[in-house]
C-alpha cells in the first residue's frame, strides 16, 4: 500500500490539512513547512491516488497536452507530429489551449483532477515550477520547450528543450559578424517568470556584451502588460523601433511570426530587406521560408523535439527513468541578412 497524506503529516510533523494545502498548492504555508512536507513526500515516494481514481487510471489511454498559445505555428507543427506518434502507440491525445495570462500548472492540476489522463505534456510556459507541482499531479509529466528550476528534483518530471539563451546569442553574433552594431530586438516582456522569450532576450544582451557592443534599451521593444506575440505585434513593434532608431541596421525577434510582421513593416515603409534592414527570426516555421523575402531564422528541430517528447512520455508510463534533453538548433540563411 502506498503512502498517504497522513503518513506525510506524521513524518513532517505538521497537520493533515497543511499537507493537503502544500501538495495541492492551495492556501498558505511557510517556506520551512513547505520544504518539510515536500521532503517527506519524496522520502515516502508519495503518489496522490485515491482508490476510485486509481481504478479509472488503469483504463486510461489518453495523454493530456496543454499548449501555451496553441495558435503558434511552431507548436502546431510539433503537436501534429506528437499526435501521430501517440496514436501509433495506441493512445489518444487531448489537446487544449492555455491563454497567455493563465497559470499553466494550476490549470493542469484542475484538468488532471477533473479528467482521466494517464500522462501530461506541458508545452510552453515558464521555468518556475516546484517539486510540489509534479508530486500533486500524480501522473507522468513532460515539459516541452521549458524546464523546471534547478532546485527541482529531476526525477519528478522529464523535459525536452533547446538552449534559448545561447541560440539567440548565435543569431545576434551572426549579425555582428556581418558588421551590424545597431541591432534591434523585438521582445514582449509581459511577466516576471523566466520564459523562453526572457532567456532569448538574455542571449541578445549576452552576445552584445561578448562582442564589446553597449546594450541600448532604445533598440528594444518591450512593452509591459501585453500578451501579444504574433504578426501584428511584430509589425507594430518594428514600426516603433524604426521611428526612434533611424540608424538601426538589423533586428532579431523572439519568433518567426514576429519576424514576418516586422518584415511587413519594413517593406510598408518603403525600405528593402536586406539592403536597408536585416531580419532574423526564431523557430523555423514553414511560412517564414515562403515569405518574400524568405527569412533567416534559428530553426528548432521540431521533428526531433516531438519524437523525444513522445519517447519521454512512453518511458515514464512504462515506469522507466525521467530524462532531460537539450537539443541543438540550426541557423538557416535564406537571404534576409547582408553585410554592412
Amino acid at each position: 500500500m502506498g503512502a498517504t497524506i497522513k503518513d506525510i503529516a506524521q513524518l513532517s510533523g505538521v497537520g493533515i490539512s497543511t499537507v493537503s494545502r502544500v501538495l495541492n498548492s492551495s492556501g498558505s504555508a511557510s517556506k520551512e513547512t513547505r520544504e518539510k512536507v515536500i521532503a517527506a513526500a519524496k522520502e515516502l515516494k508519495y503518489v496522490p491516488n485515491n482508490n476510485a481514481r486509481n481504478l479509472k487510471m488503469v483504463h486510461s489511454k489518453t495523454i493530456l497536452l496543454l499548449a501555451k498559445s496553441i495558435v503558434n505555428p511552431f507548436f502546431q507543427e510539433m503537436i501534429k507530429i506528437i499526435q501521430n506518434q501517440i496514436m501509433l502507440r495506441g493512445y489518444s491525445l487531448d489537446i487544449q489551449n492555455i491563454d497567455g495570462y493563465e497559470d499553466e500548472m494550476a490549470l493542469a492540476k484542475q484538468k488532471v483532477l477533473s479528467g482521466n489522463p494517464c500522462a501530461l505534456v506541458l508545452m510552453g510556459g515558464c521555468f518556475g515550477y516546484e517539486d510540489a507541482d509534479f508530486i500533486s499531479l500524480g501522473i507522468p509529466c513532460v515539459l516541452a520547450t521549458v524546464k523546471a528550476a534547478d532546485t527541482v528534483d529531476e526525477n519528478l518530471y522529464s523535459s525536452v528543450l533547446i538552449n534559448d539563451k545561447e541560440e539567440m546569442a548565435s543569431a545576434v553574433e551572426y549579425l555582428i559578424g556581418l558588421g551590424h552594431k545597431r541591432i534591434g530586438c523585438i521582445y514582449n516582456n509581459y511577466e516576471e517568470a523566466i520564459t523562453p522569450n526572457k532567456l532569448r532576450f538574455e542571449g541578445y544582451k549576452m552576445a552584445l556584451e561578448r562582442n564589446g557592443i553597449p546594450f541600448d534599451p532604445f533598440l528594444v521593444s518591450s512593452p509591459k502588460d501585453t500578451f501579444d506575440s504574433g504578426y501584428k505585434f511584430g509589425f507594430n513593434m518594428m514600426k516603433y523601433l524604426m521611428e526612434r532608431n533611424p540608424d538601426m541596421t538589423a533586428v532579431v525577434t523572439m519568433a518567426d511570426i514576429m519576424a514576418i510582421g516586422a518584415a511587413k513593416a519594413v517593406l510598408s515603409s518603403g525600405r528593402k530587406i536586406p539592403d536597408d534592414i536585416s531580419i532574423v527570426g526564431f523557430d523555423g516555421i514553414e511560412v517564414a521560408e515562403y515569405y518574400h523575402p524568405a527569412l533567416d531564422t534559428i530553426a528548432q528541430p521540431v521533428q526531433l523535439m516531438a519524437q523525444q517528447i513522445v519517447e519521454a512520455v512512453m518511458e515514464m508510463l512504462d515506469g522507466g527513468k525521467t530524462s532531460h534533453v537539450v537539443l541543438k538548433s540550426n541557423l538557416v540563411k535564406r537571404g534576409s541578412c547582408k553585410a554592412v
